[in-house]
């Protein structure tokens, strides 16, 4: 495909310019090792030592979005129930790189793939914790940070439906018939066209690749706050579908305080939405095992 995908870079940095950024900047970690770790769409992550992560923009769009974390992260440190990456190395934009650099304590942990039903189950509380306390962060303070509101038309149904479709026709092959119908199904049942807005802090894209689990399988990291926004609470509640089982679902919402029918409904939507962007990704990186995983997540979401 190449050249046209919305998550190709602008710039690229290799483990070598990682180790002089950092280095430059922050000599008290000259000496310790570099090793990229991986990329999303929006920055290359490497591994400093064994203690610190940093996060290098790969796009323009990315550094807003840095620039925002480095000032609202640390802020919510009182409202955190789950580890997650603190802001510790300011990294600023200079002639060898053109974009600010943020670097993190790492958090340890696993992806959540393969994981059984039952290992799943036993987060349901842990992370209808972490998102009651989240979505409790104040929104003004988090819109002084630089932080978007509803930038991504969350509560417009309609549109998003028609995305969905059009993904779908790019993985369609990918999938297996039973997948393909339980998918369109579902499409063609989702009548309403929008919810009623509301606003709320929102991770924004919490999936399975964002996060971490422990030796047990129970959630241990919550990662990538990137898409640090204020919208609809179904953005985060997606995760209800996506990763949770449908008997643990109730637990889950009695836990967060409850959750309205369109909220639900939106929820399961973006739980079917995320993987399917997530399937085109792997799809394309040829990466069986992510590909595998996104299936799952919206078979699950898509089961009662």
């Amino acid at each position: 495909m190449g050249g046209t995908n919305v998550w190709d870079a602008e710039w690229e940095v290799n483990e070598e310019q990682a180790r002089t950024l950092v280095g430059g900047q922050f000599p008290q970690l000259s000496s310790k090792q570099v090793k990229r770790l991986g990329w999303g769409w929006d920055n290359t992550v490497f591994l400093i030592g064994d203690e610190y992560v940093f996060r290098f923009p790969r796009r323009t769009i990315a550094v807003g979005s840095i620039r925002m974390e480095g000032k609202l992260l640390p802020k919510l440190e009182a409202y955190m129930t789950i580890p997650y990456p603190k802001p510790l190395f300011y990294g600023e934009a200079s002639d060898e790189y053109p974009a600010p650099f943020l670097g993190y304590a790492y958090v340890p942990g696993d992806f959540p793939i393969g994981l059984t039903e039952e290992r799943r189950a036993l987060s349901a509380e842990t992370l209808a914790k972490f998102l009651r306390r989240l979505h409790e962060f104040p929104v003004q303070a988090a819109l002084k940070c630089g932080v978007q509101q509803d930038h991504r038309n969350l509560t417009d149904i309609a549109s998003r439906k028609v995305k969905l479709e059009g993904f779908l026709s790019k993985v369609f092959e990918h999938l297996s018939p039973e997948e393909s119908a339980v998918i369109e199904a579902y499409i063609s049942r989702l009548q309403k066209d929008r919810v009623e807005a509301m606003n709320t802090l929102l991770h924004g894209d919490l999936h399975f690749k964002n996060m971490l689990v422990n030796e047990n399988g129970i959630v241990s990291g919550i990662i990538d706050w990137g898409d640090l926004s204020v919208g609809h609470p179904a953005c985060d509640l997606s995760v209800a579908y996506s990763f949770l089982p449908p008997y643990a679902r109730g637990v889950f919402f009695e836990t967060y305080g409850g959750a309205d029918e369109e909220t639900k409904l939106l929820a399961r939507l973006i739980a079917v939405y995320i993987p399917i962007l997530i399937l085109m990704q792997a799809v394309d990186d040829g990466n069986e095992a992510i590909a595998a995983e996104a299936k799952a997540n919206i078979m699950r979401a898509l089961s009662d």
